[in-house]
């Protein structure tokens, strides 16, 4: 009895471990980046952007070169993406964008500086929502980083 158990025990083990190298082995997804967005993220002078809602008083503000030409040309239109969808993978890349800046011996300092203060029960707006979503689509894909399980697709 006691060899029937190892062997099945055995047999289990191989094929978790197999299933395991087969996953490993499979190529990532890459991203598609256009002549105009690869345009955008070699842009050096800083741009300004500002997000806040007329009805709170939260506020982000994101100087990066090349974010607002993005915002502008590149990301889809504002009303593109539900408010609801956008809080939920905000709060997801916030969680994780958070975790990193709190460990510089393991992510780059330079990317991640500032801690962002962001609660999932607190209505901050669309524009706000909107500005952080594709502000974490945009450093996603220029730096070649993933905040979360989702591919930063545009």
């Amino acid at each position: 009895m006691k060899k029937h158990y190892l062997v099945t025990y055995s047999l289990v083990t191989i094929c978790a471990l197999a299933f395991f190298l087969v996953n490993c082995g499979t190529a990532k997804e890459t991203l598609s980046i256009s002549s105009d967005e690869k345009k955008s993220f070699e842009q050096v002078e800083g741009d300004t952007i500002t997000i806040s809602s007329d009805k709170t008083e939260y506020e982000i503000i994101i100087i990066e070169p090349g974010f607002n030409t993005w915002l502008n040309s590149i990301a889809k239109p504002e009303g593109y993406y539900s408010q609801g969808f956008m809080e939920n993978r905000n709060y997801l890349m916030v969680m994780e964008w958070n975790r990193r800046v709190l460990s510089p011996a393991r992510y780059d300092s330079n990317l991640y500086i500032l801690q962002i203060d962001f609660t999932q029960n607190i209505d901050y707006g669309y524009e706000v929502n909107y500005k952080l979503y594709n502000y974490f689509i945009y450093f996603q894909r220029k730096h070649n980083q993933r905040l979360g399980p989702f591919l930063p697709r545009i």
